[in-house]
């Protein structure tokens, strides 16, 4: 159960990453209201991943 959480985690993660990520600089899908958020939201995203693969890691 614990794998399958920190890979939900990952996958939860790489979408918030790509949506956050891509808004910047092509305005989809948010349109590019407020990119001091959109950075925001992408670094939370990254360490969300990183936490998500450290968990992953210690739970094998």
């Amino acid at each position: 159960m614990a794998k399958a959480m920190s890979i939900f985690g990952m996958v939860v993660a790489a979408i918030l990453l790509l949506a956050f990520g891509v808004d910047p600089l092509l305005g989809i899908p948010f349109g590019g209201a407020n990119k001091v958020m959109d950075i925001a939201f992408a670094i939370c995203a990254a360490i969300l991943g990183y936490m998500s693969y450290d968990a992953f890691r210690s739970a094998g």
